[in-house]
């Protein structure tokens, strides 16, 4: 007795919603329909675009590590953490580094097409350069690339001082002189990374200034080492960062070449007569 009346009022809110649903059906049809004939509203239609340009070859940017709060907190005091690789292979792969910027490359070239005195500041200043691209280079391997810089810069200073020593350069001379290297380091290592970052006529600016020491009449030879610093950044780019890592092998391109466009090409694979 008690579920009829349950029954009654279930079929008829069935049959109800059910025309309903059938009038809203037809209504919703209809507005589509009108939209999609609709010629005022097809016109305003918008295209999503964006500047934003993608390369299939492009590398993946490295993802910063994420570290506990314990490594955080020496890390801030002055120490490092446990690291990806043993930090004595670290040490010895960045003395090595800091050899391939010292004996592979020709100063000797580098102060005869940039009209450089042949001095120690000179030397200093070309090596910075090089020293500067290694570390553009490995800041992007993460902790373990910021470790490596630390002790490529300081093979860097080691090396200085001990040649400073053999010069017979007295202590007194050889401290201010360390100190006025010090500041002409980091202030180009600023001029380096605002200027690679930017347009050429910024990085020909940061070369003015640090390697001639705005001492530079000739824009061919402002634009020579424009060049220079454009494709070894990108030859240096393209190694294998845990070979680096490990390694610390670097090799340099030539100052002069006759195609240096040709580094920025990819290379076509070669082909036998069978298609292999």
């Amino acid at each position: 007795m008690y579920r009829r009346p349950l029954l009654t009022a279930l079929r008829t809110l069935f049959i109800n919603g059910n025309r309903a649903y059938g009038q809203e059906f037809c209504s919703v049809r209809a507005l589509a329909s009108w939209r999609v004939s609709s010629p005022c509203l097809t016109s305003c239609r918008t295209l999503h675009s964006t500047p934003q340009l993608f390369n299939v070859n492009e590398k993946p940017q490295h993802t910063e590590e994420e570290v506990g709060a314990f490594t955080k907190l020496i890390e801030v005091m002055g120490f490092t953490g446990p690291l990806k690789y043993n930090k004595w292979k670290i040490k010895i792969a960045a003395l090595r580094m800091y050899t391939c910027c010292v004996e592979r490359v020709n100063y000797d070239e580098f102060f005869d097409k940039c009209s450089l005195p042949d001095t120690m500041n000179s030397w200093f200043l070309v090596a910075q350069l090089h020293i500067w691209m290694c570390m553009v280079r490995m800041r992007q391997e993460g902790r373990e690339g910021k470790y490596m810089c630390r002790w490529l810069v300081h093979s860097m200073w080691e090396d200085v001082e001990q040649r400073s020593k053999i010069m017979g350069v007295d202590s007194s001379h050889r401290k201010e002189g360390m100190t006025s290297m010090t500041e002409t380091f980091y202030a180009a290592i600023f001029g380096y990374d605002e200027g690679v970052l930017s347009d050429d006529c910024v990085l020909a600016a940061a070369l003015w200034r640090n390697l001639f020491s705005r001492e530079c009449e000739d824009p061919k030879q402002l634009e020579l080492m424009v060049e220079y610093v454009r494709k070894q950044m990108q030859f240096i780019d393209a190694l294998d960062g845990e070979d680096l890592m490990l390694s610390g092998e670097v090799k340099w391109r030539p100052l002069l070449e006759e195609n240096a466009q040709s580094i920025l090409k990819v290379a076509t694979p070669t082909y036998n007569d069978t298609g292999l």
